[in-house]
């Protein structure tokens, strides 16, 4: 080798410098380019973002039946209460709280008026009111005696939905958008459809973001009509004109944020105008369900009266689940009354008319999932605010009803990760409260956050000077749901 080409492998600094001013420059251009991509680059808020742990859940659906389910005429088959029919309980029992109050007084046992059948190989018992859901029998994971901390439908709503009693804190849905983002940029990342007759105790509060920032918070989606409220353009102003004046908008915002880079609210602003943007175009498509076949209508029940309003949901949430949409949440029953299934009287036609309207659809929704393939990848989540006691107090009428009963709440879930069949936790023989290790609600919350994969420890935001979680001090995963 050469003097010379030693000589090109072994310059001096001096020379170093001369020949590499220009790389230099680049570098230096390029970390100047760089800091002004990051300015202009906005945050959104709904971006994608990776899971704790692997599990197959990318979606949830969450069906909320207001009002607070007999799970003794629904899912818990006690022939004791039939027995005890018109009498007092047979003994004495440890209930704390307003339930203790409440046996002090005079009251009677009311057995479930519907048979109840072992379906499936799981030999789950379902009540005759389900025929259409006992089909599904293997594909569910149940919870009983899950504690909520009020017996009052106010609260107790709002503990359900959102992990507190109190109002402020964010939903359920809000918390998993939140760690999760969506995988559809078109649509928002938390849907709710509500009883077209009307909204469930605590309205708008059920699906709030709380603490949390706005673009968590759930949207809601009209069945008919304009399917998102404001959504759509003013009859003067086309497409393209509306295009040009978000730009507009777009460009101030953009220069207002460069001087303020922690702007979170800004920046959630400008997403939220491109969302709305384009939302104009993909939310209209949703909502029509002219492209789902006879066969696909009737499977949920729109070829039925009794059936249409929750059936609607129900497909609609389907439709969701295609498009990407990380959280649905469905509503049926409205504020507390005959539509709600807050049966302090004739709990015998009142179950009767509330699981004539939901069983189909929800089955429907079920065999749907699963024959597209989508019920491996999607969670869908059963719940009501609270259970009813097996007692009324006073004596026997001639259409009897059950009191509120917050320590017998049952649930059910299925898909994603959803050990098909399994059963957490007991009630006593008269479904009254749970027998062996307690279940609270929070335990369920940090059941549906791992099944979505979300630790619920890890899932935090600070507010007020602490770390807040949808489980507040914590929840216990229920591992035997889990496959």
């Amino acid at each position: 080798m050469s003097t010379d080409l030693n000589h090109s492998f072994y310059a001096t600094r001096r020379q170093f410098l001369a020949r590499a001013w220009n790389g230099l420059g680049s570098l230096a251009l390029g970390g100047m380019l760089a800091r002004e991509l990051d300015a202009a680059k906005v945050f959104n808020p709904l971006d994608f973002r990776p899971t704790h742990i692997p599990r197959k859940a990318k979606h949830c659906i969450f069906l909320f039946m207001q009002g607070g389910v007999s799970q003794i005429d629904a899912f818990e088959y006690k022939p004791v209460l039939n027995e005890l029919h018109g009498k007092p309980l047979s003994r004495s029992t440890d209930i704390t709280g307003e339930l203790q109050g409440r046996l002090s007084f005079p009251h009677v046992c009311i057995g479930s008026p519907f048979k109840f059948q072992r379906h499936g190989q799981s030999g789950r018992y379902l009540s005759e009111l389900l025929p259409h859901l006992a089909r599904h029998a293997d594909d569910l994971a149940f919870i009983h005696g899950i504690k909520t901390d009020n017996q009052n439908h106010g609260p107790s709503t709002l503990h359900v939905t959102t992990g507190s009693q109190f109002p402020g804190s964010p939903s359920v849905g809000s918390w998993i958008n939140y760690g999760l983002g969506s995988t559809n940029q078109n649509l928002p990342g938390y849907v709710v459809i509500q009883d077209p007759r009307g909204a469930p105790v605590n309205g708008a509060a059920v699906w709030a973001n709380g603490y949390l920032p706005a673009a968590y918070q759930g949207t809601m989606l009209r069945s008919e009509g304009v399917p998102i409220l404001n959504l759509n353009n003013a009859a003067s102003l086309s497409r393209a004109e509306q295009r040009r004046e978000l730009d507009a908008i777009n460009w101030l915002n953009q220069n207002h944020l460069e001087e303020r880079s922690q702007a979170a609210e800004l920046e959630a602003r400008i997403s939220a105008y491109e969302l709305a943007f384009r939302m104009q175009t993909a939310a209209p498509d949703l909502v029509d369900l002219s492209d789902e076949s006879e066969s696909i209508r009737n499977l949920y029940g729109l070829d039925r009266t009794e059936t249409e309003g929750f059936g609607r949901q129900c497909l609609l949430a389907r439709r969701l689940v295609e498009r990407g949409v990380r959280y649905t949440m469905l509503v049926h029953g409205v504020q507390i009354g005959k539509e709600s299934w807050d049966d302090h009287g004739d709990v015998k036609n009142g179950m009767i008319r509330h699981c004539r309207e939901v069983d189909q659809p929800i089955a429907g929704l079920l065999t749907d999932l699963k024959q597209r393939g989508l019920l491996e990848e999607t969670l869908v989540v059963w719940a009501s605010e609270m259970g009813r006691t097996p007692f009324k107090n006073g004596g026997m009428s001639k259409n009897p009803g059950r009191e509120h009963n917050s320590h017998a709440l049952a649930m059910w879930m299925a898909g994603g990760d959803v050990k098909s069949g399994a059963t957490a936790g007991e009630t006593d023989e008269f479904s009254l409260q749970s027998i062996g290790k307690n279940i609270h609600v929070r335990d369920v919350h940090a059941t549906i956050l791992d099944l979505m994969g979300l630790r619920d420890t890890e899932l935090t935001y600070l507010h007020a000077g602490r770390k807040r979680k949808l489980t507040d001090i914590g929840g216990r995963v229920l591992d035997e749901l889990i496959s």
